[in-house]
């Protein structure tokens, strides 16, 4: 298993209360930013072929992932493009040789929550969260175990859940979905989701979806995202962010 992580972005929407700093690299604990506790969760579940993606503030966050053994791909044009630039500079990972998660790196995953992504073996797989709709920034409308409408419009009626910002792929996939990047980067699409590249093929073939209702998670868009993060770290986690998943193995 490998992953890919976006962390490109200037985040502008919590830009100002994080002190212009990229948004992955807010502290959960002393000496503990969220893109380091995400690779370090990764790495715990056995991935070791991690890729970040760099853009704005690149320095910084290697300097928060000092001593892991991680990767970098940068965007140089992260300023100027949107996530599926980001992805087509880490292309070279879509080998097909290894299942793929890609995420975004604002994401918080709770241990069970990347538990239930590592452990999914249908191709390709986007994830979502049932208990929020009302609420849902990008939503999900889904029949059964399948993607059918998304979007940040859809009403509540049509909702069936929020998208997290992550999904999975096992390696017959990547060349389909590698393929369809660079269609859609060839022809400027530069302004697009890495995730248009999944939903640009939902008319094709299936898109799975798996609820991940009950473990928790995070995006951190706004402070308020970061404080509902916060809280829960500091109640559930504690010191050692692996607390929970030690005592359950």
């Amino acid at each position: 298993m490998k992953a890919i992580i976006l962390v490109a972005g200037r985040g502008t929407r919590i830009s100002r209360h994080i002190g212009g700093k990229p948004k992955c690299t807010v502290p959960l604990a002393e000496g503990l930013s969220l893109i380091r506790y995400s690779v370090e969760l990764l790495i715990d579940r056995g991935v070791q072929d991690i890729v970040l993606v760099l853009g704005y503030g690149g320095s910084v966050i290697k300097d928060a992932l000092s001593g892991l053994k991680v990767s970098y791909r940068e965007n140089p044009f992260f300023d100027v493009t949107n996530s599926i630039a980001s992805l087509w500079f880490a292309r070279d990972c879509l080998d097909g040789k290894d299942p793929c998660v890609v995420m975004n790196g604002d994401v918080f995953l709770s241990p069970e929550a990347l538990d239930l992504v590592l452990a999914e073996r249908r191709n390709p797989v986007m994830f979502y969260d049932t208990s929020r709709k009302a609420e849902a920034d990008y939503k999900f409308f889904c029949e059964g175990d399948r993607l059918v409408k998304y979007g940040k419009e859809l009403s509540l009626e049509e909702t069936s859940g929020e998208y997290i910002g992550c999904a999975v792929f096992h390696a017959d996939y990547a060349s389909t979905f590698k393929s369809r990047l660079e269609d859609l980067v060839s022809t400027q699409r530069h302004s697009a989701w890495w995730e248009d590249v999944l939903y640009s093929m939902a008319d094709e073939s299936s898109i799975f979806v798996k609820d991940i209702v009950g473990a928790f998670w995070g995006e951190v868009d706004f402070i308020e995202d970061y404080e509902r993060i916060m809280d829960y770290y500091k109640r559930i986690l504690g010191a050692s962010a692996f607390a929970v998943a030690k005592e359950a193995e």
